[in-house]
């Protein structure tokens, strides 16, 4: 499955960053990836929020540089949230 073909997010498991510092998401996003890449997980989702898209850059940045992360995009029916595509165990 592609990340463009996804259409719900419920089934997947979420982390939120709201009301998060950078320096700690950016923590518990590399936690966040590890845990469900040892879970054999496929998928994940980030919600970081819109407001003034400094957790999005977080984010975003986050994940390029983390080596789990296979590919990552911005949810089309909410761009408060990033779905994560996790390498394979």
């Amino acid at each position: 499955m592609k990340l463009s073909d996804i259409l719900f997010i419920d089934q997947f498991p979420t982390l939120d960053l709201h009301g998060y510092d950078r320096d700690y998401a950016r923590i518990k996003i590399n936690e966040f990836i590890q845990d469900h890449y040892l879970m054999k997980d496929e998928f994940v989702t980030i919600l970081h929020g819109v407001g003034t898209g400094a957790l999005r850059k977080e984010t975003s940045e986050t994940l390029k540089r983390n080596p789990l992360v296979l590919e990552y995009q911005l949810f089309k029916g909410n761009i408060g949230c990033t779905i994560v595509k996790i390498k394979e165990k």
